[in-house]
């Protein structure tokens, strides 16, 4: 795909549009190289146009009589396909504040990479609660089969990602293949330890080394504390005053 006769003047900016539409859910490279040459034929001009030639081949064109015939921009772009976004309803951990519960999550992937066998990216991505123990939920979404996965918790913004970052945990414990199927079931591990009452989403992004991207949301709930103690105060009189002491130790600065 070629576009030639743009003309710029001084200063002027040139916006290229990039259009992306992926029908299988692999990663896609591509290049858009931008070629700038005078108007009216001329070079510029290059004292050390052989040592240029040598060094900046992928920048500029030098032509025969030493000067420059033409600049080059090259940037190279990386298309990775997203699973389409539905209204799923979020795996939910929830823990009583100063405590700490495990939480196993089931993520069902389906799909084949690349080549004859690639399947469209059509393939919407869902997610269902199974009836499981209470401490196993279930999530399925459309993914590719490839060996490598990434995965990482995404936030809202930094002030919930700084609150939950260090109070949760997740780690991928488990793979398991369906050659028949193509499909592969990724079991992650998810530690949470909240130190005080809060109701926070996150996303679990996972994606495959071969491209494609897939979300679902989570929801992180802390319930109230349990009371760490009752303090009684007698009365020694009336309008006297009754004081009972104790201490109180901060967890932080």
């Amino acid at each position: 795909f070629y576009l030639t006769g743009i003309r710029l003047a001084p200063k002027e900016k040139l916006d290229i549009l990039v259009l992306f539409m992926p029908d299988t859910m692999k990663m896609y490279e591509a290049v858009v190289v931008i070629h700038l040459m005078r108007e009216n034929g001329e070079n510029w001009p290059c004292e050390n146009s052989t040592e240029l030639k040598k060094n900046s081949k992928s920048s500029v064109t030098v032509a025969e009589n030493g000067g420059i015939q033409g600049i080059l921009w090259i940037y190279p772009i990386h298309g990775i396909p997203e699973a389409p976004q539905q209204k799923l309803v979020p795996v939910v951990v929830r823990c009583q504040a100063r405590q700490r519960v495990e939480r196993r999550i089931e993520v069902l992937l389906t799909g084949v990479v690349s080549g004859a066998n690639a399947m469209p990216a059509t393939r919407n991505s869902t997610m269902v609660d199974t009836k499981k123990p209470a401490d196993i939920q279930e999530v399925q979404v459309s993914f590719s089969t490839t060996v490598e996965f990434q995965y990482e918790l995404q936030y809202q913004s930094n002030e919930i990602k700084s609150q939950l970052g260090a109070l949760v945990g997740m780690h991928l414990i488990q793979r398991e293949w369906d050659t028949e199927s193509g499909a592969v079931r990724l079991i992650f591990n998810t530690v949470f330890a909240p130190n005080k009452p809060m109701r926070n989403k996150a996303t679990l992004a996972v994606q495959c080394t071969a491209g494609g991207v897939w979300k679902f949301p989570v929801l992180f709930i802390a319930t109230e504390p349990e009371v760490d103690d009752v303090i009684n105060i007698e009365a020694v009189g009336l309008n006297k005053e009754s004081i009972v002491s104790f201490k109180l130790t901060s967890q932080t600065r």
